[in-house]
């Protein structure tokens, strides 16, 4: 029994349940091989190891010592002679550095990055410029100007400026739009005669209104504006100074359409109006029907008396060689001998004919900020092809979907220091960074007369007398967009007239 309570079978163990039990006896030793301690139960026999031979200290002297290169590799940044608190301490350093940099590069471009709103239909009655102050400091401007002079290089104050470039204004005629894509709807229709006049619409729907009293930046040679509106994609570039020469470039990636416009505005001083004559040309091509269109430009009349007005008037001419169609529509501009003959503000007449015989096909009349018709002249049948306020009303701003490719002779960006300082009415910020940019490239052309360079459009190849070809088949995709939604990604100013990206 008192050999046999700890043995591996017993009933009672130690990590019984029930607790631990322990036996005592009064004398002697519980097991017979404790009464010698120190002697094991089983003897093991005794043996002598031999020494090792030979030493091991001898032995470490033919083993191969160990090799640590100090060779850095190319790739790696940071001396291996360093203390890794030191080496933690400069990559850190040069980490954070480097997330600084690019924060701060990124910012800088949202900062010198300024979009604004095209010029809508329902702005115009919204406009904060009342004509009284304006007419006087344009007056003031102009006193010593003679009739007839040429005001090409004639400077305006920013009081006088819209925050935007030239190159913008352009470009808006093209991708800024609301409702139907008209310039796709040229080539999508089947006869000739109904694609002659989706190309009269579209040509009307390029007529915005213009504020009175303010007038857009001159662009500076070799700035660019770049923009994509669904399958449009528009690509402008300005290729003379003087004389102010744009080159614009506009495709349709669905239907294959290709326009070029070539165009100077020569602004003329005659008294009592300022006008503004457009040289140049306007070239539709519609591959995928092998038609091409010619179109001319009319003129801006910006009337100081009586009333202050600012309108289009003249002609506008398009014909098509390979239907042998042609339209031609005539501007009314709002002047009192007008108003006599009874015609509207704003008014359009025109027709379309046959080229080669002469023959009227349709007649074509309206207001080119309300609606146009056409009528059929041999069976009455009256069509309504434009409406101004489905097409130019609610315009929105573009917006930046890659920042690292807005080229940095954008429009928005070249100008942006500017618009800041109209937008915030900070006139001498404005008027010293206006001046900033026109030095910049007043230097750039002392350089490049210095060194006997001439200046070479990145865009465009001038064929003579500044009639420019594009140099690229297809304008790609923009980095400035035009969406639908944009609450997210732009604040704005002005009573949503002014869009900044930030």
């Amino acid at each position: 029994m008192e050999n046999d309570i700890c043995k591996k079978g017993s009933s009672i163990s130690r990590n019984s349940s029930v607790g631990y039990y322990y036996q005592q006896r009064l004398e002697g030793v519980p097991f017979k091989w404790e009464i010698q301690p120190g002697t094991p139960i089983n003897t093991q026999p005794v043996g002598i190891v031999p020494p090792i031979s030979p030493p091991p200290a001898m032995l470490s002297r033919s083993f191969p010592k160990p090799y640590i290169s100090v060779e850095e590799p190319k790739h790696f940044a940071f001396p291996s002679k360093l203390k890794l608190r030191n080496w933690k301490h400069i990559r850190c350093k040069r980490y954070f550095s480097r997330l600084t940099n690019k924060m701060a590069d990124e910012q800088e471009i949202r900062r010198h990055l300024v979009l604004t709103k095209p010029f809508s239909l329902e702005d115009e009655k919204d406009s904060e410029h009342t004509a009284s102050n304006v007419i006087r400091r344009i007056l003031s401007l102009l006193k010593n100007v003679r009739p007839g002079s040429d005001l090409t290089n004639f400077q305006l104050p920013p009081q006088l400026n819209l925050p935007k470039s030239q190159l913008q204004c352009y470009g808006e005629m093209i991708y800024s739009f609301n409702g139907q894509d008209l310039l796709g709807e040229c080539s999508r229709r089947e006869l000739p005669i109904e694609r002659l006049k989706s190309v009269v619409t579209w040509n009307i729907s390029k007529l915005r209104p213009v504020i009175f009293g303010q007038a857009p930046y001159n662009p500076v040679i070799g700035e660019t504006h770049h923009v994509s509106n669904g399958p449009i994609n528009v690509l402008i570039e300005q290729v003379s100074h003087h004389p102010p020469v744009s080159a614009l470039q506009a495709t349709h990636e669905k239907e294959d359409i290709d326009v070029t416009w070539i165009q100077c505005f020569i602004p003329k001083f005659r008294g009592a109006y300022v006008e503004i004559e457009v040289k140049g040309k306007r070239v539709m091509k519609l591959r995928r029907r092998k038609e091409t269109y010619d179109m001319t430009q009319p003129r801006l009349v910006i009337r100081l008396l009586p009333v202050p007005r600012a309108d289009w008037a003249g002609k506008i001419k398009i014909k098509c060689p390979e239907t042998d169609l042609e339209a031609e529509l005539h501007l009314i501009s709002d002047s009192f001998i007008e108003r006599l003959k009874g015609n509207n503000n704003r008014s359009i007449k025109g027709k379309i004919s046959q080229s080669s015989s002469g023959n009227k096909l349709y007649d074509i009349f309206g207001q080119w900020d309300r609606t146009v018709m056409v009528k059929n002249v041999k069976t009455g049948e009256l069509e309504v092809i434009y409406n101004a306020n489905e097409n130019i009303s609610g315009l929105k701003p573009p917006t930046v979907k890659n920042l690292q490719e807005v080229m940095k002779t954008e429009s928005a960006m070249v100008w942006s220091e500017v618009s800041e300082g109209i937008l915030k009415k900070d006139w001498e910020r404005a008027r010293e960074a206006k001046k900033a940019v026109e030095e910049k490239q007043r230097e750039s052309l002392k350089e490049r007369e210095a060194s006997g360079e001439s200046w070479i459009p990145k865009y465009f190849s001038v064929v003579k007398d500044w009639d420019c070809i594009p140099r690229q088949h297809v304008v790609p995709r923009a980095p400035l967009v035009i969406t639908e939604a944009q609450g997210d990604i732009v604040n704005r100013f002005q009573d949503s007239k002014i869009v900044t990206i930030a």
